[in-house]
């Protein structure tokens, strides 16, 4: 069998989406030598883009023309199924696209087919880490879809992602990414309201911090968000609280579609979007809770 072609620097890429992620991913992936254009419907991001000497484009067709790799990061399936609706009349013969989004997997499914159909290979690659872990490429990042073409975009996927996991057909990666956060999510729940009730019985915020870090009560949030952005107030994690609660739906609504009744999710769901009306979908995630930690 002969050996797929990878695509390696200095090949053209195309980045639809230059927010929080998009930003740092596209400069990780020009930094290992790739030949990155920027594209975003702000022109404040277009901009911040090409201060880090970035190429934006100021239209989707330029953005995508030359590319044999186009990235969505777009804050969700329906964003990422209009900007592919605006790219396809403009892609290059075969080009690649891979959604980096948190999309729903069965929305993800469909638009599959219909690239397919035109003769556009597409893969699912959502990612985990948060802004930091952009930064310095060391995302973790859950892919689904064609084995081959996997393969074919993986030197991509590896400048941006230091542990690089196939999941499965097309969609399992979003699908992935929903389940993960929702367990995420479920631990930040718990972690802020033990939170809250040892600081009204007495207990010092910072030495609850440590001693579940030594403890069974360990998580994601008492190891990386408790001391650095909910007790400290700066609540700077660059994850919204309304993406946070999307993806919470999102898995939840996964069960419900495949029949497994997800009871604890529907009620982190009914919290999370209580939180993002009472703070506002743009607030930092971190924030859950802060009307009562003192």
């Amino acid at each position: 069998m002969p050996e797929v072609a990878s695509v390696r620097p200095p090949a053209a890429l195309a980045v639809v989406g230059l927010g929080n992620m998009g930003r740092p991913m596209a400069a990780s992936l020009m930094r290992a030598g790739y030949a990155v254009t920027g594209y975003d419907l702000s022109s404040a991001a277009r901009e911040r883009f090409a201060q880090l000497g970035g190429r934006a484009a100021v239209d989707m067709a330029s953005a995508v023309a030359r590319a044999a790799v186009v990235i969505a990061l777009l804050p969700d399936g329906k964003a990422v199924g209009a900007a592919v609706t605006e790219m396809r009349p403009h892609l290059s013969p075969g080009a690649i696209v891979v959604d980096m989004s948190s999309s729903a997997p069965l929305g993800t499914r469909a638009l599959g087919a219909e690239l397919k159909a035109a003769g556009f290979p597409f893969i699912d690659a959502p990612v985990s880490g948060g802004v930091k872990r952009a930064v310095d490429a060391s995302l973790a990042i859950m892919v689904g879809g064609d084995a081959e073409i996997i393969t074919r975009v993986e030197p991509v996927l590896a400048a941006m992602g230091k542990d690089i996991f196939r999941t499965g057909p097309l969609g399992s990666g979003h699908a992935m990414k929903a389940l993960n956060n929702y367990v995420s999510a479920a631990g930040l729940t718990a972690a802020v309201e033990a939170l809250v009730v040892g600081q009204k019985f007495g207990l010092d915020p910072n030495v609850m911090a440590d001693v579940l870090n030594a403890s069974s009560g360990r998580n994601n949030t008492t190891e990386n968000k408790l001391k650095q952005f909910i007790i400290s107030k700066s609540f700077a994690s660059g994850f919204s609280v309304g993406l946070m609660a999307k993806d919470i739906r999102t898995a939840d609504e996964l069960g419900a579609a495949i029949g497994v009744p997800t009871p604890f999710a529907e009620v982190c769901a009914l919290l999370w979007n209580e939180a993002a009306e009472r703070l506002g979908p743009g607030a930092d995630h971190t924030e859950y809770g802060r009307d009562m930690i003192q």
